[in-house]
C-alpha cells in the first residue's frame, strides 16, 4: 500500500507548482481511502482555453486514480469577482450574464473529466441561501488583517488604490464551497493559493479536517508574456479546429515551449527537461520541436489523424502558400468599385473598418494571393476571387 501511494503521489504531484502543508496529501493517500478532490470554476467568458485546461488535466489525474472529482460552477462566486491578480475592482456579472457562460463552457469541461467518479455543484446551492446571521458568522472568523495578507491586496492597498468590501468577502466565500463539500484536497491556478489555504482555515475553523492543496503553474499565453487570458486575446481554445490550434501553436514564441510542453501537452517534467536541455545545446530544431508540440496539442484534443491533417494544411498555407481546400463564401457587395476595408469588417475578417484601413496600409491584404494596395478595387476584379487577410483568415467573394 505505501508504495502504491507513493507512486500515485509522484504522478500527482509531476509538474505541479505547490503542495501543501509539506507531507500531507501523501500522508493521506498512504490512509488508502478515496479522497474528495475540490476545483471551483467561475464562469467569467465564453471558452476553455488550453492554460485553463491545466487545472482540469490534474483533476482527471485523480479521477484515474479512484478519487472523486468535486466540481464547483460558481455561479454565485462569478457574480462576486475573482479578485486574484487584478489590480482594479473588477465589474459584476448579473445571474443572466453567468448562465450564458455556464451553459457555454460546462459540457467543454465534462468532456475533459471522467464521467466518473464526478460530482457537480453549483455554490448557489449554499452561498445563494445564507442570510445576514449566516454572513456575520462567517466574516467574524477572519480578522482584516488575515485577508490583507493577500498580496494584491497589500500592494492595492499601499498605492492607495481602491478596495471593495465585496472583494474581502470573495475568498471567504471560496471558503465556504470546501466546508459544503468537506474538501480533502482543493486544486487551483498558482493564482489561487491565498483562496485555496482560506478554505483550509475555515474547515479546520468550523471543525472540519482540512484540505491539502494543490496548485498548477499558469500558463504563458501565444504572446509569451503575459498568461493567457480571453480578455488579452492571447489564447487557444479546447475547441478550436485542428488547423487553427495548430497554426496558434506555431506562433508560440521558442523561449516558452518547455511550459507548452510540460501544461499545454502534458508531458512529463523529466521529458520537458529533456526537451529543453536538447534546445539549448543545438540537438533539437526549434523549428522540428514546435511542430512536434503542436502535433501533440492537436492530438490531445482531436486525436492522431487530425493532427497530421493539421501540420499538412499548415505547410500548403505558409511552405507552399496555397489557398486552404474548403474556403467560406461571403457576397459580394453591389457596389463598383469596392470599399475593401468595409468589405473585410463584413466578412468577419477585421473587426473594424478602421482596423481593414490598417490591414490595407500594412499590406496584409491579398487577392488571390497577390498584395493589394489600393482601398477602392474594381468589382469585377473580386468576383470569385479569394480575399485574404493575415496568414490564415480567407473568403471567397461570391455574387
Amino acid at each position: 500500500m505505501q508504495k502504491r501511494a507513493l507512486d500515485h503521489y509522484a504522478l500527482l504531484t509531476d509538474g505541479v507548482e505547490t503542495v501543501l502543508p509539506e507531507g500531507e496529501l501523501r500522508d493521506r493517500l498512504q490512509e488508502g481511502s478515496p479522497l474528495r478532490v475540490k476545483l471551483g470554476v467561475d464562469p467569467t467568458a465564453p471558452d476553455v482555453t488550453l492554460g485553463w485546461a491545466v487545472v482540469f488535466r490534474q483533476l482527471r489525474r485523480f479521477q484515474e486514480l479512484g478519487h472523486t472529482a468535486v466540481l464547483i460552477i460558481g455561479d454565485f462566486t462569478a457574480r462576486v469577482g475573482d479578485p486574484s491578480g487584478v489590480g482594479a475592482t473588477r465589474r459584476r456579472l448579473d445571474a443572466d450574464e453567468v448562465g450564458g457562460y455556464v451553459s457555454g463552457v460546462l459540457d467543454t469541461i465534462k468532456d475533459l473529466l471522467l464521467p466518473e467518479p464526478l460530482e457537480i455543484r453549483s455554490n448557489s446551492e449554499w452561498l445563494g441561501a445564507m442570510d445576514m446571521h449566516d454572513v456575520l458568522d462567517l466574516t467574524g472568523r477572519f480578522t482584516v488583517s488575515r485577508i490583507m495578507d493577500r498580496d494584491d491586496f497589500s500592494k492595492r492597498w499601499e498605492a492607495h488604490e481602491p478596495i471593495s468590501m465585496i472583494e474581502f468577502m470573495y475568498p471567504l466565500l471560496q471558503a465556504m464551497d470546501s466546508v459544503a463539500v468537506e474538501a480533502d484536497v482543493e486544486l487551483g491556478g498558482s493564482d489561487q493559493l491565498f483562496n485555496l489555504l482560506v478554505g483550509r482555515d475555515l474547515q479546520e475553523r468550523m471543525g472540519q479536517r482540512p484540505q491539502s492543496v494543490l496548485t498548477v503553474p499558469l500558463l504563458v499565453g501565444t504572446d509569451g508574456r503575459r498568461k493567457m487570458s480571453q480578455s488579452l486575446g492571447n489564447y487557444i481554445s479546447v475547441r478550436d479546429e485542428p488547423g487553427e490550434m495548430f497554426g496558434k501553436t506555431m506562433s508560440v514564441p521558442d523561449d516558452v515551449m518547455g511550459d507548452w510542453f510540460l501544461l499545454a501537452a502534458g508531458r512529463s517534467e523529466a521529458e520537458v527537461a529533456a526537451v529543453t536541455a536538447g534546445l539549448a545545446d543545438g540537438s533539437l530544431h526549434p523549428g522540428e520541436t514546435k511542430r512536434r508540440l503542436g502535433r501533440e496539442i492537436v492530438t490531445r484534443y482531436w486525436g492522431v489523424e487530425a493532427a497530421r491533417e493539421a501540420e499538412a494544411e499548415f505547410d500548403r498555407l505558409f511552405r507552399h502558400h496555397e489557398t486552404p481546400d474548403e474556403v467560406e463564401e461571403h457576397p459580394l457587395p453591389g457596389d463598383d468599385p469596392v470599399w475593401i476595408p468595409g468589405l473585410l469588417s463584413a466578412a468577419g475578417l477585421v473587426a473594424s473598418n478602421s482596423e481593414g484601413r490598417r490591414m490595407v496600409a500594412q499590406g496584409a491584404v491579398k487577392v488571390e494571393g497577390v498584395k493589394i494596395e489600393a482601398e477602392d478595387v474594381p468589382r469585377e476584379a473580386l468576383r470569385g476571387a479569394v480575399l485574404q487577410v493575415g496568414k490564415r483568415r480567407f473568403v471567397r467573394l461570391v455574387g
